[in-house]
């Protein structure tokens, strides 16, 4: 597959601290739906787990890696890039750059006619817009699989008369229900954005997440992203990357954007992504493990007692920020159901207990 480097540029990296934490692995949950307890471990398992870094205040407690997965090479991200896309979106709009009550088709007149033309960029980012797409992977016929033929860089075959592009893709896309109401995830709205944020700054998406985000993190690695035939960046899963670099964005997050001594993203963006969106257009939306959860800036907020909060992938990816335990967790996978309602039971309750877990060694010591 063609791809576009994300530059870490030439900045210097800077060295996770280890203070690993003895325990972990024999950490017991409940799983969803269960009456049988799980460990940690058992988890790691279950979830086809190939990485996962777990940070607690900012050191390296935990971390181990199975199957292809090494810490010197990178792994597919898939719907965690929506994130990524979404903080691009969310400090655009902060600098003022990105107007979130403006009409897609007054940034993207190519997207008039298509169902996109009448949509805010505040409906686009928070997912509430209203389109005759289905994200059902199981569906042969679903518009998932025109959208990836669409994006596929490969040469297409001879009777192929579809879109040869995600933009063009993109102008196909047509209404259905009201833009506003509830909340629908449907990954061509983060294509939308991708094509916002390069449409306003006049770079492409991988440059600007160079810029903003990768060169500013203290990364070891370079990261990458799949590009369609004319190079377009996949804004809604493209995005590959090192488990050690995915949780140094996590830590980024956990700080209200800062690094070091850098604010590399205004902490009032993280601090907005936080607080979520509409917890009743998420509802309407049916995900019976996430209730009382909403989405904001292409962030799935649990507004549980931690106030923790996701990035999330099919298959298995996730970066889980615990704003109360002062814990991130990054990890890959490859689950073979794409599908987080197969992971979600025995993924959840295990990033909660862990973080309870650490915040009771915590206690503990101080104590004495």
């Amino acid at each position: 597959m063609p791809t576009k480097m994300i530059s870490r540029r030439l900045e210097p990296s800077h060295p996770l601290e280890q203070k690993a934490i003895a325990g972990i692995d024999e950490v017991t949950f409940m799983p969803l739906g269960s009456t049988k307890p799980m460990t940690w471990k058992e988890s790691l398992a279950a979830n086809f787990t190939d990485g996962i870094l777990v940070m607690h205040r900012g050191k390296v407690v935990y971390e181990a890696f199975s199957g292809c997965l090494t810490p010197y090479n990178r792994h597919g991200a898939m719907s965690m890039t929506k994130s990524l896309i979404g903080l691009l979106g969310e400090i655009l709009v902060e600098e003022g750059k990105l107007d979130e009550d403006r009409l897609i088709r007054e940034y993207i007149p190519e997207l008039t006619d298509s169902a996109f033309g009448d949509a805010t960029v505040r409906q686009v980012l928070d997912m509430r817009t209203g389109l005759a797409y289905s994200e059902d992977y199981s569906d042969p016929n679903a518009e998932v699989w025109q959208h990836a033929a669409a994006g596929n860089p490969l040469p297409k075959p001879a009777d192929y008369t579809g879109p040869r592009t995600y933009f063009e893709f993109l102008q196909t896309v047509q209404k259905e229900g009201q833009h506003g109401s509830s909340f629908a995830y449907k990954t061509i709205n983060t294509d939308v954005l991708g094509w916002l944020i390069s449409r306003v700054t006049g770079q492409s998406v991988s440059e600007v997440i160079s810029e903003k985000i990768w060169s500013k993190i203290g990364a070891d690695m370079d990261a990458f992203i799949s590009v369609d035939s004319i190079g377009t960046p996949f804004a809604g899963g493209g995005f590959n990357s090192s488990l050690r670099d995915m949780a140094r964005f996590g830590q980024m997050m956990l700080n209200e954007g800062k690094v070091l001594d850098q604010q590399v993203v205004p902490a009032s963006v993280i601090q907005r992504i936080r607080k979520g969106g509409s917890r009743r257009a998420f509802s309407d939306a049916g995900y019976k493990l996430l209730k009382g959860w909403s989405y904001r800036g292409m962030w799935w907020i649990s507004h549980n007692k931690h106030g923790a909060y996701m990035a999330r992938g099919v298959h298995g990816q996730v970066l889980y920020i615990d704003p109360t335990a002062e814990m991130v967790i990054a990890r890959f996978a490859s689950h073979p159901v794409a599908g987080n309602a197969a992971i979600d039971p025995t993924s959840l309750p295990a990033y909660q207990a862990v973080a309870e877990y650490l915040m009771q060694l915590e206690h503990s010591q101080v104590s004495r």
